[in-house]
């Protein structure tokens, strides 16, 4: 399907890719990773055509249709079901032919071509793949104007995956997401019939997703098998075997050099001296491991509050006074809360964080706060506040007291990962990674007591979010989290909260918990938007009940009773595999918790912990395979 030959690329004299080579197969979903700012974005938009190579070439099979998502959102007065349904160019065409074509045998044609292409089902599936990325069915009626750049980026992404290009392209797909339309992506592509390239820092959607990983480092393409943990440990055993081999030939190369250095003008021995010389110049020397060490995420320490930091009881808030977002609100947080936000967008997680802020005030209720509570916010789009013509010390200085000194400034960007290099440039010119680092120095600034982050790792790259996720878990004050990476949500909080119907209530179980729930009920809208069966109900004949009926009837009651059985015991027996997964991972969890036991037994602690990813994978396939079944019995019971 795509094969990138001996590429060389440079961008304003940066080179990016150097005599780079890899091969992706037809039907392959491949995730491509690597640091922010190594060429990820700039690969897509050369196997787009949209820039041209240096030398090399990037070869998509001829015919193959291949499509990524809109950089300009949709806009205008068109629908957003009317926009989906438009990126199907050849259906659109032949629809139009179809009004105006007099020809009866070139209307055979098109009719013909459209009942191949499936075109009378479309609509049912692009209200589909709106819906699992969160619009409803009033707003697929409401023209693109009216949505937000973010909601129309969504309506982008929906056109791409309706239209099921050969190959297709995604940068960063779930930037525009919550967690409930990451879930159904994930679940969508994991299912995509043709070929996937993917730019992700999202590990578990690359765990879950894709089948190979194309790793971009020191100019180079690699392409591994599996998901991202599994490339994560060959590629950990391949550096380590690397650094073995490198220490055997760095003392082989001791070696020999003794030995020339030693006997190179003695006669005796000039001659095995010239030949262990020549030994040395031919060995190609083993390059050396180098890791580029991700600057961690140091948050201060605050001042101790009594608790709690925040109690609410019976609080409503809204923006009119007349249509309140949120009601009931009977909720606290304490200093050592680490708290996820959980609920799509639009339920009202932004209200509630501008709530505990100040930016909003209650309608009714009360909220009590300590008068020393501090509090760190990170919005979702506030790295487009920053000044492009400032530099991080610009913003640094303007943020701090005047009696700040020049080394205490300094020293404050430093400890976020700008050096005198990064502190004086321009912030146009920093990555989306490194702004986002240049708004949590700040927003630490103050020492807070409660930091509040709406999707806080969508400009970060894996390494700096497990960077951040170790921050989070040494800070000393409370976190309320809105996230849709579950990598993180799963490594940092312990307590989550639905925010839905309303209002906003603890959630008992698990995230895994409430990914399964999702996808049940992404599910139980597929089958709701199913068209009955041709024939069905409607156009039945309305026959008399002869006896010979009645014993039709009876007989085609048994013979599905009969179908019934084997479909009831799959879903039995994926029931019980998911059931003995589950315990597996209690088990194995309950080893893994033991007091220092990663201390006193470091080989085992690292098996067991692989195998407990590969439990968390196969759960997460076993779920699958239990909702498919169960569906496929609930299903046959209702045609019963």
């Amino acid at each position: 399907m795509l094969h990138i030959n001996d590429l060389t690329h440079h961008i304003a004299g940066k080179p990016l890719f150097e005599q780079c080579t890899a091969a992706i197969s037809a039907g392959w979903r491949v995730g491509l990773v690597g640091r922010n700012g190594t060429g990820k974005s700039t690969l897509l938009r050369l196997i787009t055509g949209e820039q041209s190579a240096l030398s090399g070439s990037v070869n998509v099979r001829p015919s193959a249709r291949v499509g990524t998502v809109a950089q300009e959102a949709p806009d205008g007065t068109r629908s957003l079901i009317d926009t989906v349904l438009a990126a199907d160019t050849e259906r659109a065409q032949l629809l139009i032919q179809a009004e105006t074509e007099t020809d009866p045998h070139r209307i055979a044609e098109i009719h013909t071509r459209l009942a191949d292409i499936g075109a009378h089902a479309a609509p049912a599936r692009a209200a589909a793949i709106l819906a699992g990325l969160g619009f409803s069915e009033t707003q697929q009626q409401q023209p693109c104007r009216d949505f937000s750049g973010g909601w129309r980026m969504r309506v982008a992404l929906a056109a791409v995956l309706f239209s099921e290009p050969d190959l297709l392209l995604l940068d960063e797909p779930t930037n525009y997401l919550d967690l409930e339309g990451t879930v159904w992506l994930e679940s969508y592509l994991r299912n995509y019939p043709y070929t996937v390239l993917l730019v992700s820092h999202d590990r578990d959607l690359l765990n879950s997703a894709v089948d190979h990983i194309l790793h971009l480092e020191n100019r180079k393409l690699t392409l591994y098998g599996g998901g991202y943990d599994q490339f994560e440990e060959t590629r950990r055993q391949k550096l380590a075997q690397q650094m073995a081999l490198k220490s055997k030939q760095d003392t082989q190369r001791r070696h020999l050099q003794q030995f020339v250095d030693r006997f190179r003008y003695k006669a005796s021995k000039a001659r095995q001296a010239q030949s262990r010389l020549k030994i040395l110049t031919q060995m190609q020397p083993i390059a050396a491991v180098t890791e580029n060490q991700v600057t961690p995420f140091d948050f201060p320490v605050p001042d101790r509050l009594s608790p709690p930091l925040i109690a609410l009881e019976q609080g409503i808030v809204g923006y009119h006074p007349d249509k309140p977002i949120l009601r009931r609100l009977d909720l606290r947080v304490d200093m050592d809360d680490r708290i996820a936000l959980l609920g799509a967008n639009g339920n009202g997680k932004s209200t509630l964080a501008k709530l505990l802020i100040g930016k909003l005030r209650l309608q009714d209720g009360r909220m009590r706060h300590s008068k020393k509570l501090r509090i760190g916010y990170l919005a979702q789009h506030q790295i487009d506040e920053l000044n492009p013509q400032e530099t991080p010390y610009d913003h640094f200085r303007a943020a701090l007291p005047e009696e700040t000194t020049e080394a205490q400034l300094r020293a404050r960007l430093g400890s976020f990962g700008f050096g005198i290099d990064k502190a004086d440039t321009q912030v146009a010119d920093l990555s989306g990674g490194e702004k986002t680092r240049l708004l949590f120095a700040l927003l630490c600034l103050p020492e807070p007591h409660l930091l509040i982050l709406d999707e806080p790792t969508n400009h970060l790259d894996v390494d700096s979010r497990a960077a951040l996720a170790r921050g989070l878990n040494e800070y000393e004050g409370a976190v309320l989290l809105i996230s849709h990476d579950r990598h993180l949500v799963n490594a940092c909080a312990d307590r989550l909260w639905i925010v839905g119907d309303g209002t906003v209530t603890p959630y008992e179980g698990s995230l895994d918990d409430y990914r399964t729930e999702l996808l049940r009920a992404a599910r139980q809208r597929s089958k709701a938007d199913k068209p009955d069966k041709p024939g069905d109900g409607k156009n039945a004949a309305a026959g008399t009940h002869t006896k010979s009926g009645q014993k039709n009837r009876k007989r085609d009651a048994a013979e599905r009773r009969a179908a019934l059985t084997p479909l009831k015991q799959a879903a039995q027996l994926a029931e019980e595999r998911l059931t003995e997964l589950q315990n597996a991972q209690k088990k194995l969890e309950s080893i893994l918790a033991r007091p220092n036991f990663f201390r006193d037994m470091p080989e085992k602690a690292q098996e067991l912990a692989i195998k407990g990813r590969q439990l968390q994978m196969q759960i997460a396939a076993a779920e699958d395979s239990w909702l498919h079944a169960q569906e496929a019995y609930e299903t046959a019971l209702t045609e019963e």
